[in-house]
């Protein structure tokens, strides 16, 4: 007598029953996770960088909690903010000789955008929403070809 055993269940657990959050008209997932200053100490270009991440960092970093902030210093290299997006994507803002208040708008910037590759609006594809006047073309609708 050979006894076979039923397959084996695999046991379903409560966190694989969750769903993945997305935005929608409940729920709203800011799409910049990361951004990161890189400046340099002594260059002149990077004054107003490093008088913005001085006095503006803090109350910037309070009102988007979400966002980790890295500040790197980095010799003789001109001053960027990268931001780093959920979808993978990053996006670069050179901050070489601007105002403190340029430099506040470029990281707004950064923090409102999805990053999501630019689409040129110019050479976009046309779709129509009516059928064309010819209308479908297919082998079917040819009588001599095929008869049912």
């Amino acid at each position: 007598m050979s006894f076979k055993l039923p397959p084996p269940i695999k046991p379903i657990f409560r966190g694989q029953l969750a769903s993945r959050p997305a935005n929608g008209h409940t729920a709203f997932i800011p799409q910049c996770r990361k951004l990161v200053f890189r400046y340099c100490e002594k260059w002149p270009s990077s004054s107003r960088t490093r008088t913005y991440l001085q006095n503006h960092l803090e109350e910037m970093a309070r009102a988007n909690p979400h966002v980790e902030i890295v500040i790197q210093q980095q010799n003789q290299k001109e001053p960027i903010v990268r931001g780093f997006y959920l979808n993978g994507r990053d996006k670069v803002i050179s901050l070489k000789e601007s105002e403190v208040t340029q430099i506040q708008q470029k990281v707004q910037l950064l923090l409102d955008s999805s990053g999501a590759k630019i689409k040129p609006l110019k050479r976009r594809v046309i779709e129509s929403t009516m059928e064309s006047a010819r209308g479908i073309w297919s082998g079917l609708h040819v009588p001599e070809l095929y008869k049912i």
